[in-house]
């Protein structure tokens, strides 16, 4: 089986990190690393992953340069990222060992809403399963690529939203980029806080901007003063 290495991006997320590594450390198949890139430099999340046994990286704060600065610091044979509001399924590693032992080069998991889930959730996950087809997966979906055809790819952009866009079509043109049956459970918080529609409107309208050429940059100012700046 191939060495799978985490590369987690983290601003002031040490809650919800915490309870990302212990569920890393409970997989049946366990990662060949952990690593934290830490946009904030926080103390606490320094003890944290000192305490926990993970690799804690300082970073600007910008999601495409912690990333970037993960991936070159990774040794393992495939790279995964992850949000660290996520929730895991049961047995993550050999979801991704499978599609890769069938040629896949990397892939993503479905989108799936965690609980508490309201009934808006029965429209949106089909309708992202069906933008993850015709256009790009997003971060929070836990992408996964085999670290040579990363690099080969150029990585993600040094963005601070978007950053994977030009990563995922950039490997679809260099193999395989599957999309799993199994999800990872993305945290409903900021939907239910903003209203589901009112959320996925202004997610849309970011998107859109994106795809008219507005650059990552104006669009983080716009989001951080919406959202607060919390992670899309």
């Amino acid at each position: 089986m191939l060495n799978f290495s985490v590369i987690i991006p983290c601003y002031r997320d040490e809650e919800e990190l915490e309870c990302l590594i212990t569920q890393l450390h409970s997989l049946p198949s366990k990662p060949y690393e952990i690593l934290v890139v830490d946009g904030a430099v926080s103390k606490t999340c320094r003890v944290l992953c000192h305490q926990r046994k993970v690799r804690w990286l300082a970073s600007e704060p910008c999601r495409g340069q912690q990333l970037l600065s993960g991936a070159a610091s990774a040794q393992g044979d495939v790279l995964w990222f992850l949000h660290a509001d996520i929730r895991l399924p049961s047995d993550p590693l050999s979801a991704m060992w499978s599609v890769i032992k069938q040629g896949a080069i990397g892939g993503y998991f479905r989108f799936s809403f965690d609980k508490p889930r309201d009934w808006p959730v029965n429209i949106l996950e089909p309708a992202i399963a069906l933008r993850c087809r015709i256009g790009v997966p997003y971060g929070d979906q836990g992408l996964f690529i085999v670290r040579k055809f990363y690099h080969q790819a150029g990585g993600h952009a040094p963005w601070p939203l978007f950053e994977e866009v030009p990563l995922v079509r950039s490997v679809r043109k260099l193999g395989e980029f599957s999309a799993l049956r199994a999800p990872v459970f993305v945290n409903p918080r900021r939907w239910q806080h903003d209203g589901w529609w009112r959320r996925t409107w202004h997610n849309r309208k970011l998107a859109l901007n994106f795809a008219l050429g507005v650059a990552p940059q104006k669009l983080a100012e716009s989001y951080h003063i919406n959202a607060r700046s919390q992670i899309l």
